[in-house]
């Protein structure tokens, strides 16, 4: 992980300097084992020959490239910037190498001379990514996202207000100087400096010199380009449906071992050699985002597998203080009732601290981290309770908002906060299930995260609604939708918030290797929304969780992570998610 900034501008033109450093700190917060600055100067004068004189048209390109560095990654400490001959790379991404993945990936850029070699060398490249990419000897600069926008990348164009080209892993908040929007991932960007000489004004040539280049060539395919394509197959009239999840018929069963498998490896790429940093010897080193949901749980069981038993694994569970739903149940709805009784009622009913924590999150996860030690005895699992108080969040608020732009909901919010806390991993353990809690901060810089899976596996009640008015096709088509999204929704906003605090979040149902899998499924074989809820959606990890012993977890209904830690709807005057922040 690492945090990327960049900036073009001229010397006509030149950036405050004030902004320089503020975009490089909120950028530094995302690596804080390393940050570094180059800089390169591209002279494109122009000189205008008259009969009597020659008028010099002094236009100085300054190009300034920052990275902070967070080490995941290999046993030698790396400074980014990387630099060779002119050559300049910003990285941060995941290649799952042994070593350093932005040295070897500079090794090969440095390499190449064409832009489709370059295209065809981030085809072959599964991991999440977003980089800046300096080719010196065509002044040509690449950037990109990966195909899902698992890594947040930004982009300010220059205008007639701002004359200057900006990139940046996150911004640091609303801001006239800059207008700040997520960079697409349908191709990789070009940008061509040599081109500029032919301008004489950098901002209106911009345009001409800034082109798409598309992730794939139509002769050398690669199924790390893009996205796979969802299987249109339909379902027999009469398929068949399964009555429980304690028994897989036979034509699922070779699916849900399929699963398994997949999850399983893109579980162990997540975690294997992560080295120690910070963290001392039986400290944790990995962290999940733990609700006590299907999705967190048997990413968590599969990470026991790949991790020593000797090394704790905590699981962080974020729970608010919501003034809202605290004052609903301390007066209840009385309809009716008179003021007196009313006044009666609300003295004899006060919450306490413990229930005030005690949201529906809270309540799955005490009780899934039971079953986790039922199976998993000799591993030590921190329960970590963040618990947030009302004050802490509203302070916090400014800060989020900075954080997750250019998004702005009201569900942005609501999410962005619960990540915000959650990630911080600050709050309190118990050694045993019924003892005094101890202050705890989590050590660990990676983060599992459950994302994903009811995008791929039909969890949402909106596929169960497209079924109801379309049948099948109605399911293929959101399905794919859904997948088509997902780039423009979360991924980047999330991203930016959890690695404001120095750590990286990884999602294994969202490894290109996994989406290919359950992309190329019949849809029936993933979920069935004929069936009850608990049991039709998501059937398929229904039942691969069943199989590896999660009986509670299995049969667990989706809760959205605003609603079960109780971060929305703090206020009465809280609105509708989709409505954007005053």
């Amino acid at each position: 992980m690492c945090g990327i900034f960049f900036c073009t501008s001229t010397s006509q033109n030149p950036v405050d300097d004030d902004l320089l450093q503020k975009l490089r700190e909120i950028n530094a917060h995302r690596g804080p084992d390393a940050q570094s600055s180059c800089f390169h100067s591209l002279d494109y004068s122009q000189s205008q020959n008259t009969s009597r004189c020659e008028d010099v048209k002094t236009n100085i390109l300054q190009l300034e490239f920052f990275s902070s560095e967070l080490r995941l990654r290999g046993n030698l400490p790396v400074i980014q910037p990387h630099q060779r001959n002119g050559n300049v790379l910003c990285w941060n991404g995941e290649i799952t190498a042994d070593e350093n993945d932005g040295v070897e990936l500079f090794e090969i850029l440095s390499a190449l001379n064409e832009p489709e070699e370059i295209r065809d060398t981030f085809a072959q490249i599964e991991g999440p990514y977003a980089l800046v990419f300096y080719h010196a000897a065509s002044q040509k600069l690449f950037f990109a996202r990966d195909p899902l926008g698992r890594r947040s990348l930004l982009i300010s164009k220059p205008s007639s207000r701002n004359p200057y080209f900006l990139l940046a892993s996150v911004s640091s908040g609303n801001d006239p100087r800059y207008d700040f929007e997520e960079v697409a991932t349908g191709s990789i960007h070009v940008v061509d400096f040599s081109r500029l000489k032919n301008y004489t004004d950098v901002t209106m040539a911009f345009d001409d010199c800034l082109s798409p280049l598309p992730r794939q060539s139509p002769a050398k395919p690669s199924s790390y380009a893009v996205p796979c394509r969802l299987n249109q197959s339909l379902p027999d009239k009469n398929s068949p449906r399964i009555s429980s999840l304690d028994d897989i018929p036979d034509w699922l069963q070779p699916s849900v071992d399929d699963l398994i498998s997949h999850l399983d490896k893109s579980v162990m790429l997540r975690v294997q050699d992560i080295p120690r940093n910070t963290a001392q010897p039986g400290q944790s080193r990995v962290a999940v985002l733990f609700s006590g949901g299907i999705d967190s749980t048997i990413i968590t069981l599969l990470a026991h597998k790949h991790i020593p038993t000797e090394e704790p694994i905590d699981l962080l569970n974020v729970a608010f203080e919501n003034p809202r739903k605290i004052r609903v149940q301390n007066e209840g709805n009385f309809g009716g009732v008179s003021k007196k009784q009313k006044k009666q009622k609300t003295s004899q009913k006060t919450v306490s601290t413990h229930e005030t924590y005690l949201v529906p999150d809270r309540k799955t996860g005490l009780q899934e981290v039971e079953e986790l030690r039922r199976l998993c005895p000799g591993r030590i699992w921190n329960f970590v309770e963040v618990n947030v108080p009302y004050q802490e969040s509203r302070a916090a608020r400014k800060y989020v908002e900075a954080l997750m732009a250019p998004g702005r909901t009201v569900m942005d919010l609501s999410l962005a906060l619960a990540l915000y806390f959650a990630a911080r991993g600050i709050g309190q353990i118990r050694p045993q299930k019924d003892a005094d809690s101890e202050p705890y901060t989590s050590p660990a810089r990676v983060l599992l995260n459950g994302l994903g899976s009811d995008e791929l596996l039909g969890g949402y009640g909106r596929h169960r609604s497209a079924y109801n008015t379309g049948g099948w096709p109605a399911v293929i088509e959101e399905l794919q939708l859904e997948i088509d999204r997902i780039p423009t929704r979360n991924l980047g906003r999330d991203d930016r918030v959890i690695s404001s605090h120095g750590k990286e979040t990884r999602h294994p149902f969202l490894s290109l290797d996994v989406v290919s899998f359950l992309a190329k499924l019949p849809v029936h074989i993933k979920t069935d929304p004929r069936l009850e809820v608990g049991l039709g959606d998501k059937m398929l990890l229904r039942l691969a969780s069943r199989k590896l012993g999660l009986v509670e977890a299995s049969s667990r209904k989706k809760r959205a992570m605003q609603f079960g830690s109780h971060s929305a709807r703090m206020e009465e005057t809280d609105t509708k998610g989709d409505l954007l922040l005053d």
